[in-house]
């Protein structure tokens, strides 16, 4: 694909400009998606800060989901900007205009961001192991050696060392997703997503997904995490969004967001989850 045949946002190429003078490794302005006339995400503005643990919270169908998708455009934006590690996600600026990236150059930006989905997803015909180097060998070309032992190391991490040879169908949900966060760790990202990580997991096995992830905040990893588990974002969280409609309804600490929340809508939804 020539550079004149990217695709300008929206209906025609949108004037923009440089990134915010910020440190922050997440940056969103505006930010705006439909589907069709469906407007899912009306102008979300925020920053996540390296090393920081974003929690994010709503009822279904607020946009939460949709938004973390946008960070690594696996949903393309209606309307505004978002960059991560200072680098406009998706697109690039020409002549004060944005034109979308070749996909290849978005598979660039996209391995330096991890993502956990809530279903595990991962390579049913191969072994714990094969789906942990599986991204590195393919994308970033590395030798399967070193491959082999980053993820040793990051199975040794989540507690599944014994578990390398085995198979998904093998595992329990819980192990699943430990390995699926293997995975993600394994291309090295600077920022991992997490979509509601433990929502399809029984009960009993939430803890040990939650367990991993605490793990990852002290190591200092980025983190955004749409999710459920009020008390994982009260302890772990070091800020809190509350989204309804397509909007930030509320953000603050947890602490005084969970125990003291200013907007009725916050006040109402947490009545019924904590």
């Amino acid at each position: 694909m020539t550079e004149e045949n990217h695709i300008p946002v929206g209906e025609g190429a949108v004037e923009t400009a440089d990134a915010p003078p910020t440190d922050a490794l997440v940056v969103a302005e505006d930010v705006r998606k439909n589907f069709g006339r469906l407007e899912v995400l009306k102008g979300i503005d925020l920053e996540v800060r390296r090393g920081e643990v974003m929690c994010v919270v709503g009822p279904s169908g607020s946009g939460k989901s949709t938004f973390l998708r946008c960070i690594n455009h696996l949903e393309k934006l209606t309307a505004g900007r978002l960059w991560v590690n200072g680098e406009l996600m998706g697109y690039r600026q020409k002549r004060g205009r944005l034109y979308e990236l070749r996909d290849s150059e978005i598979s660039a930006q996209r391995s330096d961001i991890g993502m956990v989905f809530q279903q595990f997803n991962l390579f049913p015909h191969l072994t714990v192991l094969g789906n942990v180097i599986e991204a590195p060998l393919q994308v970033k070309r590395v030798p399967k050696a070193k491959a082999t032992e980053l993820a040793m190391e990051l199975l040794e991490r989540v507690g599944l060392p014994d578990k390398a040879n085995a198979y998904p169908e093998q595992l329990s949900g819980g192990q699943q997703q430990r390995v699926a966060i293997a995975r993600a760790l394994a291309m090295e990202p600077s920022l991992m997503l997490f979509d509601e990580p433990t929502s399809a997991l029984d009960p009993e096995l939430v803890g040990e997904v939650l367990d991993v992830m605490r793990d990852l905040a002290r190591g200092g990893m980025t983190m955004v995490v749409v999710t459920h588990e009020m008390g994982f974002a009260r302890e772990v969280g070091d800020s809190l969004i509350f989204m309804d409609d397509g909007v930030v309804v509320e953000t603050g600490a947890p602490s005084e967001v969970l125990s003291n929340p200013r907007h009725e809508r916050t006040r109402a939804f947490l009545s019924k989850v904590i």
